[in-house]
């Protein structure tokens, strides 16, 4: 196996490539229903996405992650996570399966376990190899960040395509003071509407930060209760269960019973097949253009 320097693998979080492309056009109505009914607006937005992150990074490697379902080890702890989260769309439902189907015509694995989250499956596999390849993350969810090393990095998208937001341990100890582990004290004290959990009520980002800065994480700030104004320890006694749960759900799980073998996830593509798939699923010709990368054609 090459595992030298130079190998750099991508792991995608599809979901939020998909979603993002699928969202970003739907608002207008944009669905590109192609001859067989089947909307492909999201499927093709994500091809837009991935190929223009590939042809910016140039990864030796890629992998592409998937959430399996919306029941998981978390919503078993705790049945209000991502409850607030509508169903999918009816126009995104059959795009589930088409997208994969893009992703395999490019020889590129699609990974998901069954109870857990993609950014579980991404973690653990961005763990497992990073002693092997240089390991970024594409995605536009903020909460990966916490797995940032000194051979982790995250590539968060930004509004349109090709513009990015690339965090390392020094980039992110910038932005935040902290280090992109006590992400996760942060998000327990925080907590995260988007995922629907409170953290502590009454302590927000501002607050959070200070609180580890001085000492540390949950465990550090918990030992020294009697240092902090009464306002904040009142709050924090109250929510305590809150806390420790909200932690749990924070914190990406890097044990996941997956792996990626380095050897699959070698990027290179068969034009013709790409084609072929493209024109299965009736993409104009738009992205065509972008196969014409050619260090990544066989």
């Amino acid at each position: 196996m090459d595992t030298n320097k130079h190998t750099d693998l991508m792991l995608v979080d599809g979901m939020a490539l998909l979603f993002r492309a699928y969202f970003a056009t739907a608002v207008t109505g944009q669905f590109m229903v192609n001859s067989k009914g089947v909307p492909t607006n999201g499927v093709y937005g994500f091809v837009k996405h991935f190929l223009t992150a590939v042809s910016s990074f140039k990864p030796s490697h890629v992998a592409v992650c998937w959430d399996m379902g919306s029941t998981t080890f978390r919503t078993d702890m705790y049945d209000g996570y991502k409850a607030n989260r509508p169903q999918a769309p009816i126009e995104l439902v059959p795009q589930f399966d088409l997208v994969k189907e893009v992703v395999e015509a490019f020889d590129v694995p699609n990974i998901g376990v069954k109870g857990y989250e993609a950014d579980d499956c991404i973690g653990t596999i961005a763990k497992q190899v990073k002693n092997q390849a240089n390991v970024k993350i594409l995605t536009g969810d903020k909460d990966i960040l916490q797995l940032i090393d000194e051979r982790i990095s995250v590539i968060l998208l930004q509004k349109g395509f090709g513009n990015y937001l690339v965090h390392n341990e020094q980039s992110f100890f910038e932005e935040k003071g902290i280090n992109p582990k006590q992400m996760i004290d942060l998000k327990a004290f925080m907590g995260d509407p988007s995922d629907n959990y409170p953290g502590v009520k009454g302590i927000g980002e501002k607050t959070a930060l200070k609180l580890l800065q001085q000492f540390g994480h949950v465990e550090g700030v918990l030992e020294n209760l009697e240092q902090l104004p009464k306002g904040q320890r009142t709050k924090i006694e109250q929510d305590l269960e809150m806390l420790h749960l909200s932690r749990k759900l924070a914190e990406i799980k890097c044990d996941v019973p997956v792996e990626c073998d380095l050897n699959d996830a070698k990027f290179k593509f068969d034009r013709s097949k790409v084609l072929d798939t493209f024109n299965t699923c009736e993409f104009r010709g738009g992205l065509h253009r972008f196969l014409d990368i050619e260090e990544y054609v066989i």
